[in-house]
């Protein structure tokens, strides 16, 4: 299917991924103040969406073991939707559970893994499997009152099996719209992805599932994710996840690298006319102090670039 680009300069919506997807990989275990501070950052930042806790047994993600304490500890933040990542019903339950906190999550984010074998590895399901228990999820999701989204993983390739064909990613997101998904997200998890592919099979799944809409999840692992949410970005996605400093991986998917970067969407997005409701400065001075909190300078380039400033000729320089 040829690629189909569209002129716009439409808004697009980034959703903040930082304090999950940002840090389940990592080594250092950061604490719960630690992440509701990235969070008040972010926010402060104009994140209107944050993917803030993953619900999984924390023996498998130790980096996850304070989900409840993270929680409960959310900032009221009017206007900003909070996110729980679910992998089974149990998660659900625990997202749920959050209705009783002064700030409850948002959104249920739910998981369905593309091919047999990376499921097996990362949730312990086949594709059957998960879209079984993805149905009987979104449903209860949806019946309290949580906004139900899933992410199709490994939709561009399996770091164990190859190339994941395009219809395949296409049947499973209209069996996860048939399901009741109200958001459906492709996710490039180990970062194969190029601009054509990323492009083609976003506007076939926005044909596919119209008109529930669609978000994409790209990793950064060879230095394409910007241009491949530029490609999705041209084929009618207008909703992306990003993390801050480009952190980011996942323990089941080797080789996988981080997330792009939120200051990558920023500058990329921001430069082409286009508002994501991010001020662009804040977020570079998140990327300092979060820095300092990882002990090691992060990931991202624009966030180590900054924005593209005329700057004086130094004193002495020739012309």
């Amino acid at each position: 299917m040829a690629l189909t680009t569209t002129q716009t300069t439409d808004p697009v919506t980034i959703v903040e991924v930082s304090p999950r997807d940002g840090l389940q990989n990592e080594a250092l275990l950061v604490s719960s103040d630690d992440k509701l501070a990235l969070v008040g950052r972010m926010v402060a930042a104009g994140a209107g969406r944050i993917e803030v806790v993953s619900f999984v047994n924390p023996r498998r993600v130790p980096q996850m073991g304070d989900a409840e304490a993270v929680a409960a500890g959310l900032p009221e933040a009017p206007g900003v939707r909070f996110i729980g990542l679910c992998l089974n019903e149990r998660g659900v339950a625990r997202a749920i559970a959050t209705q009783a906190n002064p700030r409850p999550l948002d959104e249920a984010g739910c998981v369905l893994v593309a091919s047999d074998t990376f499921g097996v590895a990362n949730q312990g399901q086949t594709i059957a499997d998960g879209i079984t228990a993805n149905t009987a999820m979104l449903k209860m999701a949806r019946e309290a009152g949580l906004f139900a989204q899933v992410t199709i993983s490994a939709a561009f390739g399996c770091p164990y099996e190859g190339p994941v064909p395009a219809d395949r990613i296409v049947e499973l997101a209209k069996r996860m719209a048939d399901a009741g998904a109200q958001e459906i997200a492709l996710a490039d998890t180990i970062g194969v992805g190029v601009p054509n592919q990323v492009g083609d099979l976003t506007a076939r799944v926005i044909e596919a599932i119209a008109p529930i809409p669609i978000r994409l999840h790209l990793h950064d692992t060879r230095g394409l994710a910007p241009a491949n949410a530029w490609a999705g970005y041209q084929a009618g996605c207008r909703t992306f996840d990003s993390a801050l400093g480009g952190l980011g991986g996942c323990p089941f998917a080797p080789g996988a690298a981080g997330n792009v970067g939120t200051e990558e969407l920023l500058y990329l997005f921001g430069r082409s006319g286009i508002a994501t409701g991010y001020d662009l400065e804040t977020t570079l001075e998140a990327n300092r102090w979060f820095a300092a909190i990882m002990g090691r300078e992060l990931p991202s380039r624009a966030g180590k670039a900054g924005d593209f400033i005329a700057r004086p000729i130094p004193t002495g320089a020739k012309s």
